[in-house]
């Protein structure tokens, strides 16, 4: 088995088998970037990078396109070459959470792939992320919930996501087992809150 099928096999099990679509297609291309590609424009061996995904140094690919495309994030090396290396990456990443446990947990779910959540995916991202979805959950709860403090406090917060986060696609709904943080974080909480109406100025 070649490497590159031995790195589709492991994404299947790590994501299931489920079908990518037209639409599911055109979303991860112009979203992400041909592993092939990527290695190419940075002078990188494609089975060289797929043995760091497979050795658990580098995450896997965020997609396989129905053609079998490899498709990753056009800054996948950026961690390691922030950390010094993918050999003191796998540390370096660990030690941006004060829980060692918590730590390792994200870094089983960076190696995953799993982090096409985020526009860029860092370490100082997936904090704000959890951050943000934390108190958007927890906001309905608040003493002043429904007042236009609240409701300004409320869609700060959810823009702020909106701004971190790509779209999405239907094939991340199957793997994931259901809605998005997108969709019940973003768009459920756009539709049941109203954003408040600044009064305009005219002439």
């Amino acid at each position: 088995m070649s490497v590159r099928q031995r790195v589709a096999e492991r994404f299947r099990e790590v994501n299931g088998v489920h079908p990518m679509t037209a639409a599911d297609d055109a979303y991860v291309s112009g979203q992400f970037v041909v592993l092939d590609e990527l290695c190419a424009a940075t002078g990188r061996d494609p089975d060289d990078v797929r043995r760091l995904m497979l050795d658990r140094r580098l995450p896997l690919p965020g997609y396989l396109r129905s053609d079998g495309a490899e498709m990753v994030p056009a800054d996948l090396f950026a961690l390691a070459e922030r950390a010094g290396g993918v050999d003191r990456l796998p540390a370096w990443f660990v030690a941006q959470w004060a829980d060692p446990a918590q730590g390792a947990a994200e870094w089983d779910a960076y190696l995953s792939g799993h982090y096409v959540c985020l526009h860029e995916v860092s370490p100082e991202t997936i904090h704000r992320k959890d951050a943000l979805t934390t108190a958007i959950r927890a906001a309905p709860d608040e003493p002043d919930a429904g007042s236009a403090d609240w409701l300004d406090r409320l869609h700060a917060l959810v823009d702020e996501l909106d701004a971190l986060e790509p779209a999405f696609t239907g094939y991340d709904r199957l793997r994931f087992g259901g809605p998005t943080s997108r969709d019940t974080c973003v768009d459920a909480v756009r539709a049941r809150w109203t954003r408040p109406v600044t009064a305009r100025t005219g002439r």
